[in-house]
């Protein structure tokens, strides 16, 4: 068995991505939750994207933090195979936490598939070393390692479900939420490094033909970092652009409720003017018709009103009106309509 240990800056910046990519999840599902139609399949795709990049760099950069007496190589077919495996985990997640509900059966079975395609894209990049004489892993750690990702993965998911509609300290509950669930993917991840052993004579079989540490690391370091931020500003920005629709819709519905309200009904009285008069009779002389039943009609014309407004003032002449209007409504049925079909004429 050979000797080796981690570079402390690769461990802490795997840490950082983990949680990065975490609190990326954690935004999407509120994108996915809150949007429809085509707009959340391409959330929850370009969210699953980024998601289980975000978890497999993390599991590569911790790979690269490794330091041996070994040149370390990845094969590239299988490297490409354990990022696709993060990424269909992560597209099963966000679909998860999107639906109406999780209840327990659910999160449970949600927690295994997830937890074990977590598990399977760490051992496959393991592999993807093509060490020769064979990695020899320990059993116990094997499965400590999974029962870790399992957890990890059912506290994610219902933080994620409970996280994913929009409230005055959702940010921050993001952020915690994000750095407990980065502990628990890097926890899940240095499990299972500890249950590799190293034979003596050990090599890679890709240190020549796959693709180098360093430039890897360079890479993966480059690449996620670009994709989890550019997700994050484009969430950023359509929260913005929702939030700012959501201003104008309310906006142009109040306004529309206003300007109905102006065509429809007098200014002083807030009676129905004339022209939802018409409207109401034409309803009750189809409505009459069709039952064979009768309706009523009632014309009030106000005797000496315009000697009111010359003695008194038409401020003194609309304040009577409205008098009028109140003692009118207050001997209505809920099935009467007064209207004021102009000046004195009710």
């Amino acid at each position: 068995m050979f000797s080796s240990n981690y570079n402390n800056v690769l461990v802490m910046f795997s840490f950082i991505v983990a949680m990065l990519a975490s609190y990326t999840a954690l935004d999407m599902a509120g994108r996915v939750a809150t949007t429809q139609g085509k707009a959340s399949r391409l959330w929850l795709t370009g969210g699953a994207i980024a998601m289980g990049i975000g978890v497999w760099s993390m599991h590569f950069i911790g790979m690269l933090a490794f330091n041996s007496t070994v040149s370390m190589g990845y094969d590239p077919l299988i490297t490409l195979l354990s990022m696709l495996i993060a990424i269909i985990s992560s597209a099963f997640a966000l679909w998860l936490v999107c639906l109406p509900q999780l209840p327990m059966m659910r999160l449970l079975a949600g927690s295994l598939l997830m937890g074990g395609g977590i598990a399977a894209m760490h051992y496959t990049g393991m592999a993807a070393m093509r060490m020769m004489p064979p990695v020899i892993y320990s059993v116990p750690w094997v499965m400590v390692s999974v029962l870790v990702a399992v957890v990890a993965s059912g506290a994610a998911l219902w933080m994620a479900f409970h996280l994913r509609q929009q409230s005055p300290n959702v940010r921050l509950l993001r952020i915690s939420a994000a750095v407990i669930m980065g502990t628990a993917i890097v926890g899940m991840h240095y499990t299972g490094m500890a249950a590799a052993t190293f034979p003596p004579m050990s090599h890679s079989m890709a240190a020549n033909s796959g693709v180098d540490n360093n430039w890897l690391a360079l890479l993966v370091i480059v690449v996620t970092l670009a994709i989890l931020a550019i997700t994050l500003i484009i969430s950023v920005l359509d929260g913005r652009m929702q939030a700012r629709t959501s201003v104008l819709a309310s906006s142009l519905a109040q306004a529309n409720r206003e300007l109905t309200q102006l065509a429809l009904h007098d200014n002083l009285t807030k009676l129905p003017n004339r022209l939802l008069l018409e409207d109401r009779l034409g309803q009750a002389v189809q409505k009459a018709t069709r039952g064979e039943s009768e309706f009523a009609v009632l014309f009030i014309d106000l005797d000496g009103f315009k000697a009111v407004n010359d003695a008194f003032g038409h401020h003194i002449g609309d304040q009577l009106l409205v008098s009028v209007t109140e003692r009118l409504l207050s001997h209505l049925r809920a099935s009467d309509t007064l209207a004021r079909l102009g000046g004195d004429e009710f």
